[in-house]
């Protein structure tokens, strides 16, 4: 009989496509490893949003490594509760930070995603440390991200948006 706890092992190591330094159990994607009603193991993703292009990638990865333990392994895509920046580990928000993307900072939200106006929340620049940054676009080199500027040493980043 497959162990649930090699197919998690195996699917925990899967890099993210997008920021490869972590993987996918850091980034809060891997939601669950067990088995289905039919006796078929399952490992379930939650991508970051419904619309991710990673996703597939991820989803070729997990069944790539868990195949290896047991061919007939599948994957499930379940989106809801939605993913949420929370779910980030602290070790995967270090990789962030040392990767030169800042991390993003905590929601804590129980309920809908609050929608902010106004001036966003400074994020600290990666390279130097200094608070005194400013967003240049919402839009960053992924959807998950937005580009900041640091003041301090001119340094562009990325900052991993909270959600």
């Amino acid at each position: 009989m497959t162990s649930l706890t090699e197919l998690r092992l195996a699917a925990a190591m899967v890099p993210d496509p997008e920021i490869p330094v972590v993987t996918i159990a850091e980034l809060g994607i891997l939601r669950d490893v067990r088995f289905a009603t039919d006796g078929v193991p399952e490992v379930v993703i939650t991508p970051t949003y419904s619309g991710c292009p990673a996703t597939e990638a991820i989803r070729q990865d997990v069944l790539t490594r868990t195949h290896r333990i047991d061919p007939g392994a599948r994957v499930v895509i379940e989106l809801s509760p939605p993913w949420t920046t929370d779910w980030i580990t602290d070790g995967g928000k270090s990789k962030l930070h040392e990767y030169g993307i800042a991390p993003p900072q905590p929601t804590r939200s129980l309920g809908p995603v609050p929608v902010r106006f106004g001036k966003p929340v400074a994020a600290s620049c990666p390279q130097c440390g200094s608070d005194d940054t400013e967003l240049v676009s919402q839009f960053g080199s992924t959807p998950c991200k937005s580009l900041r500027r640091c003041r301090a040493c001119a340094e562009p980043f990325d900052e991993f948006k909270s959600l």
